[in-house]
């Protein structure tokens, strides 16, 4: 199959590019290389992968003789507030509604990621697919609008769409701004953690070869429209993957408390029955094991400097 992954230089798309081609697809990558991070992390991640530069905004975007696209790409985190949320504006909803005008021209089908921050404050833990959205920041709201493009796309010119609501996910090369990135750098450097709020926050957390899998299985098989959670199987605090990290580096990590994010919520739990009834998906990595791999990954990275 030919496929196209927007975002591609990025933590999930860069696994889910370099995934694609190990099975043999015809896929290649997008990317605008934003500075969001320190765009060299994403230029390490996309080193031997075929990612063109381009700006889903502005640019032309060809999607002719093209399978489905994995649409990865956007502007994540909830500190979206104020002179910030132009920009998300831009790189979701704008960015998207040219992506799908391109898709619908094409015929082709696209898989794309939304987000458990359209939950918000949820009003039921595990969250099922059809519970009331209700965003706390506005990165939320904007990949909860991007969710209503696609439906729209899709009920006035038959475009095949399918959202996938991704809860935290971790793991080697996360972005710099994650907790669990910032928790196991501080950890290999001996250097204080900044835990924002009181550390009971806690997050079905999703290992990213876990959600790769998901991505695959919902471009394969999932019917036009769906709407799927793909969330870890466990929920876990910050004070538990804290405690665990000690555990699993041997050594205890230095915490200095900070005031809570606005736009974070308190909690996260994904109810994954229905991608597990209509994909057979279910996330494979415990816990622990993908959290030692990140926690690997940063001494590495720390040990070769």
């Amino acid at each position: 199959m030919r496929y196209v992954v927007t975002g591609a230089a990025g933590f999930i798309g860069s696994y889910l590019l370099q995934a694609l081609l190990e099975r043999g697809h015809d896929a290649v990558g997008w990317d605008s290389f934003t500075d969001y991070y320190d765009p060299a992390l994403k230029e390490q991640n996309a080193a031997s992968l075929p990612v063109t530069r381009i700006d889903l905004a502005t640019d032309p975007l060809d999607l002719l003789e093209t399978d489905g696209v994995f649409h990865l790409a956007g502007q994540p985190g909830v500190r979206s507030f104020g002179g910030a949320f132009p920009t998300y504006m831009r790189q979701n909803v704008l960015a998207s509604h040219r992506l799908f005008e391109a898709a619908v021209r094409a015929r082709t089908r696209v898989v794309f990621a939304s987000s458990s921050s359209i939950y918000g404050d949820a009003a039921a833990y595990p969250t099922r697919e059809d519970t009331v959205p209700r965003p706390l920041s506005p990165y939320g709201i904007t990949k909860l609008a991007v969710e209503h493009l696609a439906y729209a796309y899709g009920r006035g010119f038959e475009l095949d769409a399918v959202a996938l609501r991704y809860f935290t996910i971790y793991g080697p090369r996360q972005r710099p701004d994650m907790a669990f990135t910032r928790m196991v750098s501080s950890l290999a450097e001996g250097r204080p953690f900044e835990l924002y709020g009181d550390g009971t926050q806690s997050r079905s957390f999703t290992y990213v070869s876990d959600v790769v899998e998901a991505t695959i299985a919902a471009m394969e098989k999932a019917p036009a429209g769906a709407v799927y959670n793909v969330g870890g199987g466990v929920e876990v605090s910050m004070l538990q993957a804290i405690e665990m990290l000690g555990r699993i580096a041997g050594r205890r990590l230095e915490v200095v408390r900070a005031p809570r994010v606005e736009g974070d919520v308190a909690r996260t739990a994904a109810d994954t029955s229905r991608i597990h009834a209509e994909l057979g998906w279910e996330p494979q990595t415990p816990f622990a094991e993908g959290l030692g791999a990140q926690w690997r990954w940063a001494a590495d990275r720390v040990a070769a400097r």
